[in-house]
């Protein structure tokens, strides 16, 4: 049943186009994306901490073999690679209480320099802009009132945060546990005469997901590195902090970066004596250069080059995956999107879908070309196509 429901479209019959028109299709295929959206939006608390736990139990996999090679046993094995992976997060985390602790003692003085520097932002407003003190104040409590929505959603999504941390680990084990099971599951649903194919993608998703994570966490730690440097020799207080925070808020894609910048800029014009700029804009300048080593040199170096996924399509579905589960589907869009990019070039119906989340392309491919003999020798697939790969008919009834 499901071979004639998913038939390849090149054995796709006059009759079978006549009786779908693709007015239907469009709509069937806009309805089911609305669907998973949905669903996707219900089901955020179950499928957000699955996520990290599917990425973290591959990124921890090559760690379980190696112990379970030493003769350890398989639940030993995975308990050790969990346990590190606990002390190196809890390390973090120690490292930035300290931190913050020792940042604590500079409230005081920002109080008192923000109350400085807020009057003198309201006599500049109300002598180039005409408005009152009281009419100031109004326009600030009006905004703050708005600003408690913000605050609660904030909360609600660190009480998610720490039912997630709680979730995480058992999520893990289970992963790494029933990871042979889940391997003969992939087996069993297809022909056996396509497990090549199928030992090809689940062997790219694998390699690509721990590269790419791999490649984070070395970008993070160069990155901070960079980030330190620079607010120490100019001078920033808690430059080491700053630093590694907004190496952490770079992981954030398109967005983080920005906030990593506002950061120690606020910082510098609160702590400053007089209203002077000139560190702002070396903070600002500093920041920009290590960003453009980042996207230039790191991260095309660093981070794995099998995430090939183009800019375009990362940052459409960076603010999909943003406005779906804030920032935790921002950080989780790129992998996933990367997993579905090497699914969709083993399948044969999928991959102009898979051609058009990549970054391979023939750029003398013109209108022209359409419905003329040489668009099939131009196009990006004939340069990539090998032996017939899996169909969706291939799917076992």
């Amino acid at each position: 049943m499901l071979s004639r429901l998913f038939s390849g479209k090149k054995e796709k019959s006059p009759e079978t186009q006549a009786s779908m028109p693709f007015l239907i299709k469009a709509t069937m295929v806009l309805l089911g994306l609305y669907l998973v959206c949905q669903i996707l939006v219900v089901l955020e608390d179950v499928l957000v901490p699955l996520a990290f736990a599917l990425l973290i139990s591959i990124l921890l996999n090559p760690v379980v073999n190696k112990l379970v090679k030493w003769r350890f046993h398989r639940v030993l094995s995975i308990g050790i690679a969990l346990l590190l992976a606990i002390v190196l997060f809890g390390s973090l985390i120690a490292f930035l209480s300290v931190q913050f602790s020792s940042f604590s003692d500079l409230i005081p003085q920002l109080e008192q320099r923000v109350e400085v520097i807020w009057g003198d932002l309201q006599n500049w407003v109300r002598s180039n802009f005409g408005l009152s003190t009281i009419e100031q104040k109004d326009i600030v409590e009006e905004g703050l009132d708005k600003g408690k929505s913000v605050v609660g959603d904030t909360l609600m999504s660190l009480m998610s945060f720490v039912s997630t941390l709680v979730l995480l680990p058992i999520y893990i084990f289970l992963i790494l546990y029933y990871k042979p099971m889940f391997i003969n599951f992939f087996y069993e649903v297809f022909d056996y005469k396509h497990s090549q194919r199928v030992s090809e993608v689940l062997s790219e998703t694998k390699s690509a997901v721990q590269s790419y994570i791999q490649g984070l966490m070395i970008e993070t730690c160069i990155v901070g590195v960079l980030n330190s440097v620079a607010l120490l020799l100019l001078g920033v207080p808690y430059a080491v902090l700053l630093g590694v925070v907004g190496a952490l808020l770079n992981l954030i894609p398109y967005v983080g970066g920005l906030v990593a910048i506002a950061l120690p800029v606020l910082l510098s014009l609160v702590t400053e004596d007089g209203l002077s700029y000139t560190t702002p804009l070396l903070i600002v300048a500093s920041y920009s250069v290590i960003q453009f080593i980042d996207n230039n040199i790191i991260v095309p170096r660093v981070v794995s080059s099998k995430v090939e996924v183009n800019a375009l399509i990362s940052i459409i579905v960076v603010l999909l995956g943003g406005s779906l589960w804030g920032m935790a589907g921002m950080f989780l869009s790129i992998p996933f999107v990367a997993i579905l990019k090497i699914i969709f070039d083993r399948i044969d119906e999928l991959q102009p879908w898979g051609m058009l989340l990549g970054t391979k392309m023939n750029e003398e491919f013109s209108l022209e070309d359409l419905g003329t003999k040489g668009a099939e020798l131009k196009s990006a697939l004939s340069e990539s196509s090998e032996d017939p790969e899996i169909s969706l008919s291939d799917i076992k009834k």
